[in-house]
């Protein structure tokens, strides 16, 4: 035991001579004026410190750590409720009939029917893009990371949507049980309980429990009596609903069939409203003269129930419609968000220029009044030539200073197909700008880009049309360096830009061209560092234009930056710029797909340090 004791004395005293001379270094480097010297040694004592997983786990927190809080505390009250109403139901005296009739699905019953009215309360605010853009401006002062909370939005909108479908499914299911209880109570002929309280309600005077007023010998009359009350029939219509919506949500029906999505998706209006009707039915009933027939002592002489002074029929009463308190805040809020874009959508729009761009991409140049924007940000766009009801966004890429804004639109289906025809695109001679369509316009909505300006070091990653966001953040950037911002506080960008073949560099390469030189001509062209990649192409057909690999400029791009083939090591671009950039905070913003999503979320962990002054990788991705 000494010995022991004595080893581990030795061994702090080993930590503490090593922490004074890290001290003492720290302080003779910092009189030199070695300033990378001090966090090396300090980041040499947290790694001895810490274990990498313990790294990990803290750069996850500083990445995640808000979003899953906020995931918790939504889990948390959905448990919350769950199991609250739960014993309400499955133990309250109140409801000691209702459950000898219904038996333990009325408590699997009404528990996720109120876990459903807290999820219906919050499904519709994160599509309230106008709250969000004011909110997202209001917390401008804020940390980044609350930011960044509001860009999750439709995360947590289809996160909320699953435990919609999910409450949804149990609730249903339990009521269909009930409904067979019900109706087999109805039709019971021995003079059990479950037959004395359905006749409840047939004298005069007599309050019902059984809401299955007619017997029905029909094997299917549970079905007859779903369709045949008001419960039953909006219940089969927020259900069907529900089925549509979810189904038509997928990935592969919003890329193929957007209009599907966009109709199917319309149908919450019938669902909330079956929703706020579903509760008037007032089919689950509770006891509401407990003072006079109290259950303990009058549940086993339900023969005599009238006959004895102390055993009067019981009363039942249903419970008031609850869901409409639930719902109606969001409601108000979500037709004040439609009717605010119904009003903005009316404002005249110009098309001041349409540009046709390879790849089967082209530009709408517009003009609209009091039309302000931020880099990064979005708009839908509506053209009642190709569609009276269909919106779609489009990320703006133009920047805030140019007395226009603009979309760039790749041509990928039914509408942009039919949007590239009546913009005459597909003609060769010159257009009159009277004969292009009209358009609406609503927006602009803010996205995780408007923060690239509130860092000094970025990431911009942008897959195929993806770059779009980042042509904005581009040109603001240019213009701001022609006109000598010297309030800029972006010091640096890592611009990666990933496509499947070239046509898709064409439209995009002016733009880095000016920046290119507008760089030099300020003797500052470390500012932007890009790097291009050919994903498409394999070896072989690199393998021509790497002969010109010696040439001033890139044979492609026609940039000095040469094309690179085959898709980026993240790992080491990471590691690369963390070590050009110790003790910084470096925003990496994507817009691409998901799978490349969650490769460079796992860098921004990976490569973060857990010295709260080192080095930490914040990632953004746009969702719109």
């Amino acid at each position: 035991m000494d010995s022991l004791l004595a080893k581990r004395l030795q061994r702090c005293g080993e930590l503490n001579l090593r922490w004074e001379k890290l001290e003492t270094e720290r302080t003779t480097a910092a009189d030199v004026g070695e300033k990378n010297h001090p966090k090396t040694h300090i980041l040499q004592y947290d790694q001895f410190s810490l274990s990498p997983a313990e790294i990990i786990m803290g750069n996850w927190v500083e990445n995640e750590g808000l979003s899953i809080f906020v995931i918790l505390v939504w889990l948390g009250l959905n448990v919350y409720l769950f199991w609250n109403f739960y014993e309400v139901y499955d133990i309250g005296k109140e409801y000691y009939y209702t459950r000898k009739l219904l038996g333990p699905f009325l408590a699997l019953a009404r528990a996720p029917a109120a876990c459903l009215n807290f999820n219906c309360m919050l499904i519709l605010l994160p599509v309230c893009r106008n709250l969000l853009s004011f909110l997202r401006g209001s917390i401008a002062c804020c940390s980044v990371r609350v930011r960044r909370q509001l860009d999750r939005n439709l995360t947590f909108h289809k996160l909320v949507a699953w435990m919609i479908a999910l409450h949804t499914t149990i609730h249903t299911i339990a009521h269909l049980f009930n409904v067979e209880r019900l109706v087999d109570a109805r039709n019971e002929k021995n003079r059990t309980i479950q037959a004395v309280l359905s006749d409840l309600g047939d004298d005069e005077g007599e309050s019902y429990l059984n809401f299955a007023r007619e017997k029905i010998t029909n094997p299917n009359g549970g079905l007859f009596v779903a369709f045949t009350t008001l419960a039953g029939l909006s219940g089969v219509i927020i259900t069907l609903c529900l089925i549509l919506i979810i189904t038509s949500s997928t990935k592969t029906i919003r890329r193929s069939y957007f209009e599907v999505f966009w109709f199917t998706h319309h149908l919450f209006v019938f669902f909330f409203a079956g929703l706020v009707i579903h509760g008037a039915g007032q089919i689950v009933r509770k006891q509401i003269d407990m003072g006079k027939h109290n259950p303990d002592i009058c549940a086993d002489n339900y023969t005599l129930w009238g006959k004895l002074p102390s055993c009067p029929k019981p009363q039942f009463s249903g419970n008031p419609p609850m869901t409409w308190k639930w719902v109606i805040g969001p409601m108000i809020i979500y037709i004040c968000e439609r009717l605010v874009r119904f009003w903005r959508s009316q404002q005249k729009v110009v098309i001041t220029k349409v540009v046709t761009h390879p790849f089967q991409t082209f530009e709408l140049q517009m003009m609209k009044k009091g039309f302000k924007m931020e880099v990064g940000q979005y708009i839908f766009v509506k053209c009642p030539a190709v569609s009276m009801l269909e919106w779609h966004p489009f990320t703006l890429t133009s920047a805030p200073e140019e007395d226009y804004f603009s979309i760039h639109i790749r041509v990928v289906g039914d509408w942009t197909d039919e949007l590239f025809k009546v913009c005459r695109c597909d003609k060769q001679e010159f257009q009159e700008a009277w004969k292009l369509p009209k358009i609406a316009v609503d927006g602009p909505f803010g996205t995780a880009s408007e923060d690239v300006f509130s860092y000094e070091t970025v990431m911009l990653v942008g897959a195929g049309i993806g770059v779009t966001p980042f042509a904005s953040v581009l040109k603001s950037v240019w213009y701001k360096y022609c006109n000598d911002a010297i309030n800029l506080r972006l010091r640096k960008i890592y611009f990666y830009w990933l496509c499947r073949d070239t046509h898709a560099f064409e439209w995009f390469a002016d733009l880095l061209q000016s920046l290119e030189t507008q760089m030099q001509e300020k003797n500052n062209a470390d500012f932007l560092s890009y790097n291009i990649y050919l994903t498409g192409w394999d070896e072989f057909q690199a393998a021509h234009f790497m002969v010109h690999h010696a040439e001033e400029k890139d044979v492609i791009t026609g940039l000095k930056q040469k094309t690179l083939y085959g898709r980026p090591n993240w790992e080491n671009e990471f590691k690369t710029i963390a070590s050009q950039h110790q003790s910084s905070r470096i925003g990496v913003f994507l817009c691409g797909p998901e799978a490349l999503a969650e490769t460079l979320n796992k860098m921004c962990i990976n490569n973060s340090e857990a010295d709260p002054r080192g080095i930490h990788f914040i990632f953004n991705k746009e969702n719109f």
